[in-house]
């Protein structure tokens, strides 16, 4: 199998965007750093900002005729897609949304929080001051369920059937809960993925970013930042790992990650399978290497093609037939922008091309 991505342009937005949602006919949401959720559509060349949040806008996602915003205050939104009318607002955490997401069926909403502060001489993670991780009905915004993590719990993800839920923390644990009836049915923790810091700043740094389920359910994909002794300079390991987890006897296991010949060292976000289901995509930032995006090969798990961005990638979506790629970021901030001139926010669109080697 041969892939190859094509970019085809670069959408400027105000500031980083952090999240993405695309509708069937070919909408783009944007969550951005300065609090505006953006639309822009096949006809339109720049962002309109349709939806407002006072604080970070960290998520959003499509849920049947509405949409579902999320911020670094801890408010969930739900606005009409028709006219962007607010239709609901809840105070879901008490610190940040971290990371959010609508289920498959359209029938659940999840989000995760957590602040990371010390909790003992070892400077490990304090225990949380509220449930690190909550569901609610998409429909209604009535709470479903709050689950105990450890915080800050940075990644969350649906399974496809929408049975289950996934969160990762930022000391590389996973667990998983069946949310038929509320109980978790799986855990595990890989050091991989957190790091002690010796340089600068001595505390947890890294941890798990983005949480994928195989498309049969049956794996669980991570991607973040490993161990760095430096925490400011985002310099772990470009890493992902796949792990058994179902709910039976065993532990999870360990059953394939990235190749060591072929990464890198950075902060990966963004982990994303295509529609095909052969193949993945893994994103984020790069200190050091050839790419910070890169697809993968599902079942060899070796890369299939790879690029510099030249942006820090914070989140990507395919579109439904999978010929075209999103991915959601922003360049450097320069003096300019940051006296409230120019744009950093990016959206790069991509033509995704398979096809099968001779």
């Amino acid at each position: 199998m041969k892939v190859e991505i094509k970019k085809i342009r670069a959408i400027k937005f105000p500031s980083h965007c952090l999240s993405l949602a695309l509708t069937h006919d070919q909408t783009i949401y944007a969550s951005c750093v300065e609090g505006g959720v953006f639309a822009i559509s096949k006809n339109n060349k720049n962002p309109e900002e349709v939806i407002k949040h006072d604080n970070f806008s960290s998520g959003v996602s499509i849920c049947g005729d509405n949409i579902i915003s999320s911020d670094y205050d801890g408010i969930i939104k739900w606005s009409r897609m028709s006219n962007y009318e607010n239709i609901r607002q809840i105070k879901a955490h008490d610190f940040w949304s971290w990371q959010s997401a609508t289920s498959p069926d359209n029938k659940k909403f999840g989000s995760v929080t957590g602040q990371y502060l010390v909790g003992g001489y070892k400077y490990e993670p304090a225990k949380e001051k509220e449930p690190s991780v909550k569901v609610y009905d998409a429909v209604s915004g009535e709470p479903l369920y709050s689950f105990e993590h450890t915080p800050p719990v940075q990644s969350i993800a649906f399974s496809n059937d929408s049975r289950y839920l996934a969160a990762g923390n930022l000391m590389g644990e996973v667990r998983v809960w069946d949310l038929t009836n509320g109980e978790m049915v799986s855990k595990w923790r890989t050091d991989n993925f957190t790091g002690w810091g010796i340089i600068k700043g001595h505390y947890y740094t890294g941890g798990i970013f983005s949480i994928e389920f195989s498309p049969d359910d049956s794996s669980i994909y991570i991607a973040g930042m490993g161990s760095t002794r430096d925490p400011a300079a985002g310099n772990g390991k470009q890493l992902w790992e796949k792990y058994s987890w179902k709910p039976i006897e065993d532990d999870p296991k360990l059953l394939s990650s990235a190749l060591d010949s072929e990464i890198g060292q950075g902060l990966m976000e963004v982990i994303k399978f295509h529609p095909s289901k052969k193949f993945f995509l893994m994103a984020g930032r790069m200190f050091k290497g050839n790419w910070n995006t890169a697809l993968f090969d599902a079942n060899k798990g070796e890369i299939l093609c790879s690029q510099d961005s030249g942006m820090r990638c914070s989140d990507a979506i395919f579109n439904k037939d999978g010929t075209r790629l999103y991915i959601a970021g922003g360049k450097s901030q320069s003096k300019k922008i940051k006296e409230g001139s120019g744009s950093w926010g990016r959206v790069l669109e991509y033509e995704v091309s398979i096809s099968e080697e001779s």
